[in-house]
């Protein structure tokens, strides 16, 4: 493959895939994932949940199914479930859009953040701001797009970011500063001084602000705060979500994009020539979900919140030392404690010490930066309670042995 001239060596070098032989390796997730799999071990590694989201939900994907909702969907997406995403984006944050114009289905929030790069950076004089550690997709998306990737560190343990180390990564040359809240990997909420910077750098610079806020109802103090809410943001925001985390629902593959219609319109002027459209099945039912009463929203925030105190207390039982998330499904623990220096190289041999599988958190970073973050370890807490519970007790059985 290392032979093969082409666009794949920009991704898979922006992902910190390619090999010293100029092959492609594999994501640390397959790696990990493989691991469990051969060992038998609980997987904490990967954030998708172990159990199945709302019956109403799944119900209605079925009956549509059954209903000859098979075809192409239209290519913004069905009608009723722009409609729902309206109502959802006026109903909990007073965002007023026209379904038709400012909102925009899309594959997941994966391609809608793929879709939205790819149409508006324009080579490599332009530079997509992010916080560090990202969600690896960002860098391999800036790289085929051609732009390149500015970053600003997130620190241990609150992982909020320095706003003189964000005013200097925002400069002329900045045409996107792409914002994750609550943030993956590391559980960050950010505080609102932090979004009122990013707004004020974006204007002073004319940015164009992209946020990811799939973790948008998994906020464990006081309510989610987008940024297209803010004084002065709407006007340069594209705010992108999905169904997968809030639903159970990561297979569907459902996610949107909301905003300006000449900003929504710039993104599905590439993202039609992507997947084109996808799940028609799903996308009522998702509208379905979006639809569901306050109580489902608050209740699932308040169900992760527990299950991520059950997993603190175990990874804090077994010797790590806990950053506590203020949302998503993610806890990072630093493995020092342990004796751990190279938290890949910890997270390799923990299925079979411990029998328990998590992420290096230096998967999600620039190779430049990877020895600030050498020994800490991203532990997802979507699972179901007698998982946590297990994995807890093979932490503390594992470490507790010489």
């Amino acid at each position: 493959m290392h032979d093969i001239p082409g666009a794949w060596r920009r991704a898979a070098t922006g992902a910190g895939l390619l090999s010293p032989d100029g092959t492609a390796a594999p994501t640390i997730f397959a790696e990990m994932s493989s691991l469990a799999a051969a060992t038998g071990a609980v997987n904490l590694g990967q954030g998708f949940p172990d159990e199945d989201g709302p019956a109403v939900v799944l119900e209605a994907a079925r009956a549509a199914i059954s209903h000859g909702v098979n075809q192409y969907p239209p290519g913004r997406g069905m009608p009723d479930l722009l409609q729902a995403i309206a109502e959802h984006q006026e109903r909990f944050y007073g965002l007023a859009l026209d379904p038709h114009r400012d909102v925009l289905v899309t594959a997941g929030a994966t391609e809608a953040l793929a879709a939205t790069l790819l149409a508006l950076v324009d080579g490599p004089d332009d530079e997509v701001v992010v916080f560090e550690p990202y969600y690896d997709s960002y860098a391999a998306c800036v790289a085929l797009a051609g732009a390149r990737l500015i970053t600003v560190p997130l620190r241990w343990p609150d992982f909020q970011p320095d706003l003189d180390r964000l005013r200097a990564a925002v400069t002329d040359r900045t045409r996107v500063i792409l914002v994750n809240d609550p943030h993956n990997p590391t559980g960050a909420v950010f505080a609102r001084e932090v979004l009122d910077e990013v707004v004020r750098l974006a204007e002073r610079h004319d940015a164009i602000v992209v946020t990811d806020e799939v973790y948008e109802h998994l906020v464990f103090e006081g309510a989610h705060t987008p940024i297209a809410t803010l004084p002065g943001a709407w006007e340069r925001t594209l705010t992108i979500s999905s169904a997968g985390k809030t639903f159970f629902t990561t297979g569907w593959k459902i996610g949107w994009i909301s905003g300006p219609e000449p900003l929504v319109q710039a993104v599905l002027a590439v993202k039609q020539f992507l997947t084109y459209v996808n799940g028609a099945p799903f996308q009522p039912a998702i509208a379905t979900g979006l639809r569901l009463p306050d109580d489902y929203f608050t209740g699932i925030a308040a169900t992760l919140r527990a299950k991520r105190d059950l997993l603190g207390a175990g990874l804090r039982a077994a010797g790590f030392e806990v950053s506590t998330p203020a949302g998503s499904y993610f806890t990072v623990a630093d493995a020092a404690p342990l004796g751990a220096t190279d938290a890949a190289d910890f997270c390799r041999a923990l299925p079979a010490r411990a029998g328990v599988v998590a992420i290096p958190l230096t998967a999600f970073v620039t190779p430049e930066h990877r020895a600030d973050y050498a020994a800490l370890v991203r532990f997802a807490a979507c699972k179901r309670t007698e998982v946590l519970e297990d994995a807890a007790s093979r932490l503390a059985t594992g470490f507790s042995l010489p």
